[in-house]
């Protein structure tokens, strides 16, 4: 839903980022500043600063930053009109009442009936694995080596051996049985009327990212198949868009994410340390699961079992974490058949050795690859080699395929050179050889210093308000390179013209993560100085680059037969060469 600027801006005013970031942050006061360890990346010195002036924060290790409403959605992964109302709801504001066409009412109110239905199955049969009833459960559950905390973190329970008890439990709250079949935890038949789909099964409650049930995984108490039953698809849950221990992983503040096969291999793993692990729910992994990796990490750990469907499991996983961007290794958990049983047998020092030395996904591949080929058969060799410099032309960087082709020669003893001219051969086959090479080196590092130099101006204004005065008669809006950098220094200099300063409530005009992040940047951006007299000097410099750039620019793009826009030019090539006696005092 739309809400207006006046509304936005309401709700992040009654919320201090200091007071909501220190529920999540351990802050510490340095000069007009907090500081504390950034929860978006693992750290051991403290680089996650919190504005209090800015009412900003940003982190000069991962380049996370925003306002308020950045840090809400990207802590506990909310839309910005989800974190609008949780933050509005914390303040005591009423948002205005959101308008729904009789269909979304219906859906939304479907969506709310069977949560709430889903946390009630949760409590039952949480309790009832507690109960004499659960003593089969229990007993299974510690037989593998959980302990109590364990049990309770993840909120495991039992489904009884009657196949109604769940069904005549939620009959005396009052539960339709329409809404008892859209939950997804009931069966109908002609037979038997209305049962439970689980009983004697162990039970894995499936949380989304904001810890809300949405979903049921049961392991069977015997030798009934199948072995593992998971809820069907309902208007909450669909399993090729969640992952099992996603929401305790978020916040783990590891670098990369272990996905596994199973909810037995991610609770073992958490309760060993390895608090980053999560699993796929019954089904292969996905394009939409990769997607939501991606929210999170910028790396993926494979620990899939080391039998052959595990290995199959990961040749599949791979492209699709691939597409989306991730960085890919495979742990190689042999002599044992998966975490749980390794970690039992050897300790988590030693699966924390395995995850260091995991195998890059493409020599993983290649490995896996080898064993079609005899490779002390020469012919068969050669047409491994192929295979291989095929696969190394894929990548689209030369510095990449040089890169592999050396991992290659180091894993296989082929020479590089011969290697190198396979890889050459693939890559030339139906293309036309360029007959003059592109150089691209030299603007793309000029606009990059260009780029820093706005920043700082910007930061600078956000600091010293007083800057104005004088950058206003140099620098205008139109002077800086990035549309987004544009916007936002109109948007400043609009403030500043009034006497007002409010950078987090620019920030508030872009609902785009990313965009947050940029416009944290822009108020954020530090260069090294001793004194104020360097400071002043460096400030006197910046405004000259950024102005001498704005009229580079200009002159590029200035049409031959517009006089007025030459004369423009002509007066600011004047006030660019008065600047060189320009004073800058803070």
């Amino acid at each position: 839903m739309f809400y207006s600027d006046d509304v936005v801006e309401e709700v992040r005013a009654r919320n201090d980022i200091v007071d909501v970031i220190s529920g999540y942050v351990k802050l510490q006061r340095k000069g007009s500043s907090y500081f504390g360890l950034c929860p978006f990346h693992n750290e051991k010195s403290p680089s996650f600063s919190v504005s209090p002036g800015k009412q900003m924060y940003y982190c000069f290790g991962c380049g996370a930053g925003g306002n308020v409403f950045t840090f809400i959605m990207e802590y506990e992964n909310y839309t910005f009109p989800e974190a609008l109302k949780m933050l509005a709801d914390r303040a005591g504001v009423a948002l205005p009442e959101q308008e729904y066409s009789e269909e979304a009412k219906k859906q939304r109110d479907l969506k709310s009936a069977v949560l709430d239905i889903n946390r009630m199955a949760a409590k039952y049969y949480y309790y009832v694995l507690r109960s004499p009833q659960g003593a089969r459960g229990m007993q299974y559950l510690k037989g593998r080596q959980l302990s109590e905390e364990t049990m309770q973190k993840f909120g495991l329970g039992y489904a009884g051996q009657y196949s109604d008890a769940l069904y005549r439990y939620l009959k005396k709250k009052g539960i339709s049985d329409q809404l008892l079949k859209e939950s997804g935890l009931m069966q109908v038949n002609e037979k038997n009327g209305m049962y439970d789909k689980f009983w004697n099964r162990v039970m894995f409650p499936i949380m989304d990212v904001n810890n809300k049930v949405i979903g049921f995984g049961g392991r069977v108490m015997g030798d009934a198949k199948p072995k593992y039953l998971n809820s069907p698809e309902t208007v909450i849950f669909d399993k090729s868009r969640n992952l099992y221990g996603l929401n305790f992983a978020r916040t783990a503040k590891k670098p990369y994410i272990l996905v596994c096969e199973g909810y037995m291999d991610v609770i073992s793993m958490h309760q060993a340390g390895f608090t980053n692990a999560v699993a796929s729910l019954g089904t292969a992994l996905t394009s939409q699961h990769a997607s939501l990796l991606k929210r999170y990490t910028e790396e993926v750990i494979l620990t899939y079992d080391s039998d052959d469907a595990g290995v199959r499991a990961a040749l599949r996983a791979i492209p699709l974490l691939k597409a989306a961007g991730i960085s890919t290794r495979v742990l190689h958990m042999e002599p044992y058949k998966d975490p749980d049983e390794f970690i039992q047998a050897l300790g988590t020092d030693a699966f924390q050795e395995r995850i260091d030395r995991a195998e890059n996904s493409f020599l993983f591949e290649l490995s896996v690859m080898q064993r079609s080929y005899d490779m002390k058969d020469p012919d068969a060799k050669t047409r491994f080699f192929q295979a291989v410099a095929a696969k190394i032309a894929d990548f689209e960087l030369e510095i990449e395929r040089e890169n592999y082709i050396e991992a290659v020669t180091g894993r296989f003893g082929v020479s590089f050179e011969g290697m190198r001219r396979m890889v050459m051969n693939v890559l030339m086959q139906g293309v036309p050889v360029r007959k003059t090479p592109v150089r691209r080196q030299e603007r793309p590092e000029k606009e990059d210093g260009i780029k820093k130099s706005q920043r700082l101006l910007l930061t600078w204004l956000t600091e010293y308000p007083k800057l104005f005065v004088t950058v206003s008669q140099y620098v205008h809006p139109e002077d800086f390179s990035d549309e987004l950098y544009r916007k936002v220094a109109s948007m400043l200099y609009e403030q500043l013209q009034r006497g007002e300063l409010n950078p987090a409530r620019i920030t508030s005009r872009f609902t785009d993560p990313q965009q947050q992040r940029t416009v944290a940047q822009l108020f954020n951006t530090e260069v090294p100085v001793e004194s104020p007299k360097e400071q002043e000097k460096a400030i006197a410099e910046t405004i000259k680059k950024v102005m001498k750039y704005g009229i580079e620019q200009r002159t590029a793009q200035l049409d031959p037969t517009d006089i007025a826009g030459l004369q423009k030019l002509v007066d600011a090539k004047k006030r660019l060469q008065e600047l060189g006696g320009l004073h800058i005092s803070l």
